[in-house]
């Protein structure tokens, strides 16, 4: 009899089991390498998974510049991740490509996204149909090195306010060989990193024009504002003299060696240079203009469902992405990363605005443009060689402003619907 109670017990027991295994599933999360976020994640991953034991999520990572082309790749082979990151910008070419499925509003309902998230939300949205939730928004904030600025005989505590400032500062903080090489940067010149950004959506405006009209599908930067700003920028390395492009190969690198005393970067960058040990750095806000008018440049990843997920992969990823675009996940993001809550309610609190590194980039937000991306990457591409022309071949500002202007409005036409 006892042992008859034990063999059914043994069979109730590998009975479970087989029900526990049956209901168990397991889901693949994508984003690129870049070590704080892929940090953050593993501990979202963790927390997710002590709350959900029947879910297991497998972080996969690549290469930023191989990211875009391994997702496309994977789905095209019917193999791709169940939730994955993309930038805004990217959402048209995802959507064309059948990458993404609607986020299904049982789960996301559009009234509660509206509410509770920053508005810039909303440029995951095609139709009537959002694809995609941010953990974190990005806006853009000057970052400066108390130690060179000291050496410079500038306040460490009084940072720049005007763009007048600015030069004035970085022209004070800049060194130079005997030959006239750049041994030290006022400020660093990167158009690959945010200073396309910058020039685009702060410093067009600042100079009274408008980089695009028509809902950004119209560019509107070839102007006499536009043609202000290029000339600005490019006279802080011809004319001022107070950096230049490829120093140290990238703005941040330069940075974080004590090489530059200024750097235009977003808040992403903030795990990065917690690091750095041999100097103190602060942050402030974007220079005003002259008139006192300030604009930044706000943007985000997202987190979108594969096309793929149905059934109990679909049931697990809506969990999962409904837990990290929730206020706990945001604010574990926060203090990983630096990146700032996408819900406005978890970002806006009284001890955030008065952080002094948190601060400058949450006032950013107030005032910032979400630039509208048909294909960024080729976008960002025009600006760049914008520039170099400029800088490298000795064009005139106008006549790469024009060429500029018009190879991205044909990037922008390619891409309409």
């Amino acid at each position: 009899m006892r042992k008859a109670t034990l063999f059914a017990g043994l069979v109730a027991g590998f009975s479970t089991l087989a029900i526990n295994a049956a209901q168990a599933v397991e889901i693949e999360y994508w984003q690129y390498v870049f070590d704080t976020r892929v940090k953050a994640m593993d501990e979202l991953i963790t927390n997710f998974q002590k709350a959900n034991p029947d879910i297991t999520v497998k972080q996969v990572t690549f290469p930023y510049a191989d990211y875009q082309t391994r997702v496309i790749a994977a789905n095209m082979a019917g193999n791709g991740p169940d939730v994955m990151q993309l930038f805004y910008g990217w959402l048209d070419k995802f959507v064309a490509g059948k990458l993404l499925q609607p986020l299904p509003t049982d789960a996301f309902p559009h009234d509660k996204i509206e509410s509770e998230f920053f508005p810039i939300v909303t440029a995951m949205k095609r139709g009537d149909d959002y694809y995609g939730l941010p953990t974190a928004v990005r806006s853009l904030a000057l970052f400066y090195n108390k130690k060179l600025f000291t050496e410079a005989g500038l306040d460490p505590n009084s940072p720049p306010k005007t763009l007048d400032d600015f030069v004035a500062a970085a022209q004070k903080i800049a060194k130079h060989d005997g030959s006239g090489n750049l041994t030290v940067a006022g400020s660093t010149l990167d158009m690959a990193g945010q200073d396309h950004q910058w020039w685009r959506e702060v410093l067009v405006r600042q100079f009274g024009g408008m980089p695009y009209t028509d809902g950004d599908k119209k560019v509107a930067y070839n102007s006499d504002a536009g043609l202000k700003a290029l000339k600005f920028y490019t006279s802080l390395q011809l004319e001022k003299k107070i950096g230049q492009a490829g120093f140290m190969d990238e703005g941040q690198a330069a940075f974080r060696g004590g090489k530059a005393g200024m750097t235009i970067d977003g808040t992403f960058r903030l795990g990065a240079f917690k690091s750095i040990k041999d100097f103190e750095w602060g942050v402030t806000e974007l220079p005003a203009n002259a008139e006192g008018v300030r604009s930044n440049y706000a943007s985000y990843f997202a987190n979108g469902i594969s096309a793929k997920a149905t059934g109990a992969e679909l049931e697990a990823s809506k969990k999962f992405l409904a837990y990290i675009s929730s206020p706990e996940a945001m604010d574990i993001w926060l203090k990983t990363v630096g990146e700032l809550p996408a819900r406005r309610a978890a970002a806006m609190t009284e001890t955030n605005l008065k952080d002094p590194i948190y601060g400058p980039f949450l006032k950013g937000l107030e005032y910032a443009h979400t630039t509208m991306f048909m294909d960024e990457a080729g976008q960002r591409q025009t600006a760049m060689d914008m520039v170099n022309r400029v800088l490298l071949e000795g064009q005139k500002p106008e006549d790469s402003l024009k060429q500029a202007a018009e190879a991205e409005q044909e990037i922008i036409d390619a891409a309409k619907p």
